[in-house]
């Protein structure tokens, strides 16, 4: 059975059609730059170009960057704030013309990677974090998901741990990787101070690149093991999440 995936990024909006018996693309994914200003008219241009490309006509899964509750927007902390408090379920349904089903992009890619990935029969807390823009999270408790946890906005050395240890961040200060390791360090630090889980899985587009810079990470109890799904994460658990409703 597949279903689509969409998932929308503070720097692109990718998508595809998922084969649900397998956890995977079912084709090469296509993707669009995030508009900026990313005004909810704007990237709903870039998902339905995203969805028409493959001509889907069934329903759609929908990643968001920040809190969804039912299918209305909470927060945007990396694209406009025009979102806020705004049903984007509506939003994006009427502009595909389908049937969709919007959550948080951080929640979704745990989603996958519990049921098909890294976390697959993990009982315990496990955390997973996606190092892109910012920084997202999704938190599970012997396999249920925490929703809407948004960690990535906790204060770490008085700013955001996003504005200190994202990938974005180390690009635009050019930190080699070393001196972005520590900086990861010192937020997995303090998550397991919090929370004490037994596994964190790294995800993003940056794991892809995990053996440039997990095993630079020291002093960190829990098993850290980079996302199986890496990038295709949020795509894949979009869909589980709307064949699931």
């Amino acid at each position: 059975m597949n279903v689509f995936g969409v998932d929308i990024g503070g720097s692109g909006i990718k998508g595809a059609p998922v084969d649900l018996e397998r956890g995977d693309l079912a084709e090469p994914r296509h993707k669009v730059l995030t508009p900026h200003p990313a005004t909810p008219d704007a990237v709903a241009d870039g998902v339905a170009e995203v969805v028409e490309h493959f001509g889907w006509s069934g329903p759609v899964g929908i990643t968001f960057p920040g809190v969804v509750t039912g299918s209305v927007i909470r927060t945007a902390a990396n694209v406009d704030k025009g979102w806020i408090d705004m049903d984007g379920g509506k939003l994006l349904g009427e502009r595909l013309g389908l049937p969709v089903t919007v959550l948080n992009d951080a929640d979704a890619a745990g989603v996958a990677e519990m049921t098909f990935g890294a976390g697959r029969g993990r009982k315990g807390t496990v955390m997973l974090l996606t190092f892109g823009t910012g920084i997202g999270s999704a938190l599970f408790v012997d396999g249920r998901l925490v929703p809407n946890t948004e960690f990535g906005h906790m204060e770490l050395h008085g700013h955001e741990a996003e504005k200190h240890a994202s990938t974005k961040v180390k690009d635009d200060e050019e930190l080699s990787w070393e001196h972005w390791a520590h900086r990861v360090q010192k937020y997995l630090q303090y998550l397991e101070m919090l929370f004490s889980p037994e596994l964190f899985i790294i995800g993003g587009g940056v794991s892809r690149k995990a053996d440039r810079f997990l095993p630079l990470i020291e002093h960190v109890r829990a098993e850290m093991v980079p996302a199986q799904l890496q990038n295709n994460a949020g795509i894949v658990g979009a869909a589980m999440t709307t064949a699931a409703r």
